[in-house]
């Protein structure tokens, strides 16, 4: 059951159910009693206050339950019309008020403060000017909402408050100011109008309830979308971060592996040559002076490779430091590449030199050659024909103060289709090639080779590889101790070229 009434002086018709009638049909009733009354100024008294109070239930509670409220031109529609424009005109206000309460919160951490006034207001001016638009509309109260709210805009707005560094209750306590200061100016503005319609203000304080309510939502959901975000972003990083960690470990104990690999077969061939020497005397001297060569030699690989794991042992323990020195690094490079030559020669390659005759940078110069040793290393170790090119120079291709030097060879070249390809090559590229060896001739010409570059330059040089299954392990610590990059072309059967950038100039002396 349904009823219909009409508010006295109110262009207002209202259909509610009957459980909602009751107190509209008590007011009806208080109103016909009173207009019957024989008294004209008690009847007036109780007719304007049955009338109000019929009004104020018809205006107040319009949006109760199944109500349907269709309000044309009239009083209560032009005020609400007069309140809009009023709220529009002083939002400049309202947003300096909103600021002001921000920056007296004890607790907040006042980013407030920080940021220009347009940071700071954000999309709030479209809140505002949609609370305007709405109550300009009213009644058409859903329609308008609906096209004015400007929800991405609000929605928006914590995006741009968790850029600015805010967190979520910052937020959420940052529209509760606001709330306060639009209720206030609401208040302000009935108290100077006090003949407004009944209705009015009630309106006007559930349409920008709404709004707010709207708006904190929007915010507050938006915001914990990025939290999510940003979280599954933590949990990504910090699962590639372990995958990482694992793959290091695994390099690095396949590196202990190799290095332990090569360290048994130098002390095979040096148990071999010492239990030989020990029945020296039943040996001919010829034997026993290559038997004695051997040994040297075998215990000099020893104790480069022990020397070789203290070094990498000590980068990893970041015990190493890089002292700098002034030098020029064209005549260490050729030097060092000219003691090399009889290591390349004894394989039938050749090794060229290119660069200017001169390049004064600063660096650590024992480092430096020790990074191109193990590039000539591995260089020499894949090339079966052709040979290598050592070049140097300025780098051109960045606009810094940085030098570079190149190793590159004719070799084999590294398969591209290998995803890990180059970490890969540059952890085997010193590996030792075989188990020990018997006490050949052509070992010993290797060796020997090796030995005669060794003392030309003071450096372990090219034919010692043997020695060098944590080579390239070392080179990449050194890269990163002298802030050093390291890069790789490379082309299957088109060799491999490693280029090592370095600055000519670092901050300390």
């Amino acid at each position: 059951m349904t009823g219909s009434q009409r508010c006295p002086n109110r262009s207002v018709s209202m259909r509610f159910s009957s459980g909602e009638g009751r107190p509209r049909a008590r007011a009806m009733r208080q109103l016909s009693n009173a207009e019957a009354a024989s008294s004209p100024a008690p009847a007036g008294t109780a007719i304007a206050m049955a009338r109000r109070a019929l009004g104020t239930i018809c205006m107040a509670d319009a949006v109760v339950n199944d109500i349907h409220v269709v309000f044309p031109a009239n009083a209560a529609k032009e005020q609400l019309g007069a309140l809009a424009a009023e709220l529009l005109s002083r939002r400049d206000v309202i947003l300096d008020a909103w600021r002001a309460y921000g920056n007296v919160v004890p607790d907040a951490r006042n980013i407030a403060a920080s940021l220009s006034r347009a940071q700071f207001n954000d999309h709030i001016p479209a809140v505002l000017d949609s609370l305007s638009r709405t109550l300009q509309a009213w009644p058409e109260v859903p329609g308008v909402m609906a096209e004015h709210l400007e929800a991405d805009k609000v929605a928006d707005h914590g995006v741009q408050r968790w850029q600015q560094g805010y967190s979520l209750s910052e937020v959420l306590r940052e529209w509760g100011y606001l709330q306060m200061c639009v209720a206030a100016e609401l208040e302000r503005y009935a108290a100077d109008h006090p003949s407004l319609e009944p209705g009015v203000m009630p309106n006007a304080r559930r349409i920008w309830a709404e709004l707010c309510a709207d708006g904190v939502t929007s915010s507050a959901t938006q915001y914990g979308r990025l939290q999510q975000t940003e979280s599954a972003g933590h949990v990504t990083a910090l699962e590639r971060a372990l995958e990482a960690l694992h793959t290091m470990e695994q390099s690095r104990a396949e590196a202990w592996r190799i290095a332990a690999h090569d360290l048994r077969g130098s002390v095979t061939v040096v148990k071999g040559a010492a239990t030989l020497n020990a029945s020296g005397a039943s040996l001919p001297e010829l034997v026993r002076t290559e038997v004695a060569e051997m040994l040297s030699k075998g215990v000099s690989s020893l104790n480069d490779m022990l020397n070789d794991l203290l070094s990498l042992a000590r980068l990893e323990a970041g015990h190493e430091q890089r002292t700098v020195t002034p030098f020029d690094a064209a005549v260490v490079l050729r030097d060092f590449c000219t003691a090399s030559q009889a290591a390349a020669t004894d394989r039938g390659l050749f090794l060229k030199m290119d660069g200017p005759s001169t390049l004064p940078v600063e660096g650590d110069k024992p480092k430096i050659l020790r990074i191109l040793q193990n590039l000539l290393l591995n260089a020499v170790k894949y090339t079966e024909r052709g040979g290598i090119s050592v070049s140097w120079g300025l780098d051109q291709t960045r606009d810094t103060d940085r030098w570079t030097f190149s190793v590159q060879d004719t070799g084999a070249g590294i398969d591209e289709a290998d995803a890990a390809a180059f970490a890969q090559e540059l952890h085997n590229a010193t590996e030792v090639a075989d188990e020990a060896r018997d006490a050949s001739t052509d070992r010993r010409r290797d060796m020997a080779g090796a030995a005669t570059a060794r003392s030309a330059s003071g450096e372990a040089t090219a034919s010692e590889q043997h020695g060098e299954g944590v080579g390239l392990s070392i080179v990449k610590r050194l890269c990163e101790l002298l802030g050093a990059s390291l890069e790789l072309a490379t082309k299957p059967g088109h060799g491999s070229t490693f280029r090592v950038i370095l600055p000519c100039r670092y901050d300390e002396k």
